[in-house]
């Protein structure tokens, strides 16, 4: 296995990881909105906050645990992980499709209605475009992944991979909180909604984290998080609000991409065995 499994670290450096992590993305957000009136929904105002994930494990490991990058899964490897970068690719995209079987086959959505071309651009075009998209913003992504997957997760419960994964999972949606309440995402019933997100981020984080460990860098797993963002998250949601009628709102919609997540996430754990414990303890 190319990459490292839980790497033992200090209680000092995991600390200083969440504070650095937190605080500054936390208070950006909070001044950007609230007091500067910018709109965390623009990507421009998002990038600061994005970043400070991967901010905080550069500053941890070259200054306060001194450790290094050797396990922090930086070179691409294309020749041994391009399965995995297909993987991570198309993976999202095949989401989006189990998403919308799912609600189809429980009578909330007809493609017919939806997703007719009605003299704008194709569905498909659109699709088209944004799976070229990713591949341009996964850099971006980079920002995340390179603080929770590729160093948080492999930190956090050292010789325990599935609590350390759940754990991540858990923190990451924590981080994201403020956003359910600065206008980045609204929800109906607001307990219910961050618990459900809250969900849908943890089964993000058993994928994305099989996809680091088996293929030994983080690129694999910055891209699957663009997809999921980008194509998962987007074209569900806006295929799933398009019906007059009988649009459903964000909770629904993340609850639906939980289906086929979950599905994903048993076939890994439990469908395939040598891809389960294994893969996920690298």
């Amino acid at each position: 296995m190319p990459s490292s499994p839980c790497t033992t670290s200090s209680t000092g450096g995991l600390v200083w990881f969440l504070v650095l992590a937190f605080v500054p993305a936390w208070g950006y957000v909070l001044v950007a909105r609230l007091v500067l009136g910018w709109s965390v929904v623009d990507p421009l105002v998002q990038l600061p906050f994005a970043f400070a994930p991967a901010v905080a494990a550069v500053v941890v490991r070259r200054w306060v645990t001194r450790e290094g990058f050797a396990d922090a899964g930086l070179r691409p490897r294309w020749r041994k992980a391009w399965p995995h970068y297909l993987i991570a690719w198309w993976g999202p995209l095949a989401l989006t499709v189990g998403t919308l079987a799912t609600a189809a086959l429980l009578g909330l959505w007809a493609p017919s209605t939806s997703m007719a071309d009605e003299g704008g651009t194709p569905w498909w075009v659109t699709v088209v475009g944004l799976q070229a998209f990713v591949l341009v913003i996964t850099p971006l992504y980079w920002g995340e992944e390179f603080g929770w997957t590729s160093y948080l997760r492999l930190r956090l419960v050292p010789h325990r991979p599935w609590a350390s994964t759940l754990l991540t999972g858990l923190i990451w949606a924590v981080w994201h909180y403020p956003l359910a309440f600065l206008g980045y995402v609204e929800f109906s019933h607001v307990l219910l909604g961050l618990a459900v997100w809250t969900a849908s981020f943890v089964l993000q984080e058993i994928l994305l984290t099989w996809l680091r460990l088996r293929s030994g860098t983080v690129w694999t797993s910055s891209l699957a998080h663009a997809g999921n963002n980008m194509v998962l998250s987007l074209v569900t949601a806006t295929a799933l609000s398009a019906d007059e009628g009988g649009a459903l709102d964000g909770i629904a919609v993340t609850a639906l991409t939980m289906v086929p997540m979950g599905v994903a996430c048993a076939w890994i754990t439990l469908v395939r065995p040598r891809y389960g414990r294994r893969g996920l303890s690298g």
